[in-house]
């Protein structure tokens, strides 16, 4: 899966730093990173590529020895541009929908890349303080947000939701999604409610999108999932019943039993979905 980078090695921990001239820097433009491809391979730029830009920098993360910081140009470089154009551009670059991450460049590089953009995403959504509206400021000892004047304190939004593997002896239940970019068959999915333990998303989820009930309800594994924002919990379980679907046109465009022989996905080593499929394809569930 994306966050499986061995050899390479993820440090998560906050460090109040400033980077140095061959740091990466991400940049990104709403749902754009700013990125170049030399050799075949996916790269960020540095801060010496930057310097005639102004702008702060939040650390975010290591992996191995390399740092990555994201880039927060000043307010004046951003209002020239407004809101429709990214205000930094850098000569050999663009800017390419970070659904790249899925399909390209070394597995660390994606790991880091669509990471740093869940926390541009954060970032961008708590300039402001939700509950009294004054401007928020970084704090300089762990990864947090905090407003100096109700002493709101913001941490990054991790948001737990469900993938589910629903059996029916030698098939499995896939689906594809209604309105979205992503046309491949996948499993059952959904966000855990308020006051849901993850089971009980399993079985609601399953109920509200194919009208199936199901039993057994088994974990498998998790990942953190960071085009949604979401650390994703991995379910196995069985059909309790009728075999008949009822979909939720609002939320799948179709769905269906597969046999094990009748599946023609690979593993694409990204998704917990797509691992959750070949476990089953090849006999392993």
């Amino acid at each position: 899966m994306i966050q499986d980078i061995t050899p390479r090695i993820y440090h998560n921990a906050y460090r109040d730093l400033a980077p140095d001239s061959d740091d990466f820097i991400l940049v990104f433009h709403q749902n754009t990173v700013l990125v170049k491809f030399k050799e075949g391979r996916l790269r960020y730029p540095l801060l010496k590529e930057l310097e005639s830009y102004p702008c702060t920098y939040h650390y975010l993360f290591s992996i191995d020895n390399y740092k990555y910081f994201l880039a927060c140009p000043s307010r004046s470089l951003s209002q020239s541009y407004g809101n429709e154009a990214p205000c930094i551009l850098l000569s050999g670059y663009t800017y390419e929908d970070v659904r790249i991450f899925r399909t390209t460049g070394s597995r660390h590089t994606a790991f880091a890349g669509i990471t740093a953009h869940h926390l541009f995403c954060w970032y961008q959504a708590n300039r402001f303080c939700g509950r009294c509206g004054q401007k928020t400021l970084p704090d300089h000892k762990e990864r947090m947000l905090f407003c100096p004047h109700c002493r709101n304190m913001i941490y990054p939004r991790i948001s737990p939701a469900v993938i589910v593997g629903v059996l029916n002896g030698d098939k499995i239940l896939m689906s594809k999604y209604a309105g979205r970019s992503y046309t491949n068959y996948a499993l059952i999915a959904g966000f855990t409610e308020i006051g849901e333990n993850a089971e009980q998303t399993v079985a609601r989820e399953v109920m509200e999108e194919v009208g199936l009930y199901i039993k057994n309800i088994r974990y498998y594994k998790s990942q953190p999932w960071a085009f949604s924002g979401s650390l994703l919990m991995g379910f196995f379980c069985e059909l309790d019943g009728s075999d008949t679907i009822t979909l939720d046109t609002s939320e799948l465009s179709e769905a269906a039993w597969f046999h094990r022989n009748e599946i023609t996905l690979e593993d694409d080593n990204v998704s917990l979905t797509r691992e959750m499929i070949m476990q089953f394809k090849n006999g392993k569930v």
